[in-house]
């Protein structure tokens, strides 16, 4: 069960984006449904339906600030966890059948269907998952055993299966929690998974109107505090779309800014809370601008040049640069600027990773260049499970 602590971090979760009466229109939808959060540690349930609880047999306390795996049992399908986790790192709408567990531990069959519910403005990230349960009843053994599995992925006409079993072991090591990978987790017990009853169009017609709908109430209430969502990734032209595991990644590295070197004048596309602190600027100052705004008449010219040469090189570089805030005040700033490469060795952006000297900071035990270089680290581990190597960093036109 949630602390009060918890409990109040997940209403947040929900009323700061949809206002305070979220929670009540919700409740009044008869869809069977769940509402996740990926920025949250954990990616935990913020919110349960009434239908929900009814078919599961758990109660609220008991479901919200818990993962989604607790439905999961020795017969879920492996195959079907893997395909969830692959929607939730890839950011798109997945529809499956499932079998899941009651609170009695008896095994039920749904048609599962996520979809990501996405910020209308910004950076177009995930703000939520939407997880529409649809009961599938059991139907003759010819049936089900029919090849047809039951699957839609939208956005795709088909999917590779990955699964790096090292690669997990060493983001594992690095401290790197990933959000598709709390979401989801590979049952162990070596119980095969039963075959699963294959849903009806009715069935699957029935999961896209409840999550179109659902996520319709969403967009209605989340007006009313100007921070709207949406079902489809809406993202300023120009600006690369980023994962919310990457984004996550960044933050949890305490990464400055990020930049992409294949946009006119290498503009910020992305900018911590950090970042913001530190410079006293506001997202919207920052986004779409080169970094050189920070610079002021004490900057060195040679520290400049020699960022600017190791950019033209595609080296990382460490230096120490007179910065400026915004109420131009100075600082020294310990900034780290490395190239981030993807799965076929392009550089696919530069991050930055900025200290400011004399703050005091325990940096986890390590000098600040190791704690710099250890940021950088779980950045290219999250970037090689991302697919922002799998695919286009920009929106299509």
């Amino acid at each position: 069960m949630a602390s009060s602590d918890d409990r109040s971090a997940l209403a947040r979760s929900l009323t700061s984006r949809y206002s305070e009466w979220i929670a009540e229109a919700l409740d009044e939808l008869p869809e069977c449904f769940l509402i996740t959060d990926p920025a949250i540690p954990g990616h935990p349930i913020v919110f349960a339906s009434r239908g929900f609880l009814a078919m599961s047999g758990y109660a609220m306390d008991e479901v919200l600030g818990r993962n989604g795996r607790i439905f999961q049992g020795p017969a879920t399908d492996r195959r079907s966890v893997m395909e969830i986790r692959e929607a939730v790192r890839e950011e798109r709408t997945v529809q499956i059948s499932l079998l899941n567990y009651r609170r009695d531990g008896t095994p039920h069959w749904i048609l599962f269907h996520m979809c990501p519910v996405f910020e209308a403005a910004g950076s177009g990230r995930v703000a939520h998952f939407l997880a529409v349960q649809v009961p599938v009843p059991p139907r003759s053994r010819a049936r089900s055993r029919s090849r047809s599995r039951s699957r839609w992925c939208g956005g795709a006409t088909g999917m590779m299966l990955r699964a790096c079993r090292n690669e997990l072991l060493m983001d594992e090591g690095l401290g790197c929690s990933r959000a598709e990978e709390s979401f989801v987790e590979m049952p162990s017990g070596g119980v095969e998974a039963e075959e699963p009853p294959v849903a009806t169009d009715c069935e699957k017609e029935k999961a896209v109107n409840a999550a179109n709908s659902i996520v319709s109430t969403l967009n209605r209430y989340s007006k009313i505090t100007g921070r709207v969502v949406c079902g489809k990734r809406c993202c300023p032209v120009g600006v690369p779309l980023l994962s919310s595991s990457l984004i996550i990644s960044l933050e949890n590295g305490w990464i400055s800014f990020r930049t992409d070197p294949h946009l006119p004048d290498m503009p910020i596309v992305y900018a911590s809370d950090a970042f913001l602190t530190l410079t006293g600027y506001s997202r919207d100052e920052v986004l779409g601008r080169n970094c050189r705004f920070l610079n002021g008449p004490g900057t060195s010219l040679e520290v400049l040049k020699e960022i600017k040469d190791s950019i033209c090189a595609g080296q990382a570089c460490s230096v120490r640069l007179l910065n400026y805030r915004k109420d131009a005040s100075s600082f020294w700033n310990l900034l780290h600027i490395s190239p981030i490469r993807d799965a076929s060795g392009k550089i696919a952006f530069y991050v930055g990773v900025q200290l400011e000297e004399g703050l005091k900071c325990s940096y986890n035990g390590l000098s600040p260049e190791m704690w710099q270089l250890g940021a950088v680290g779980a950045v290219k581990v999250a970037v090689r499970g991302s697919s922002l190597s799998a695919g286009p960093s920009r929106p299509s036109s």
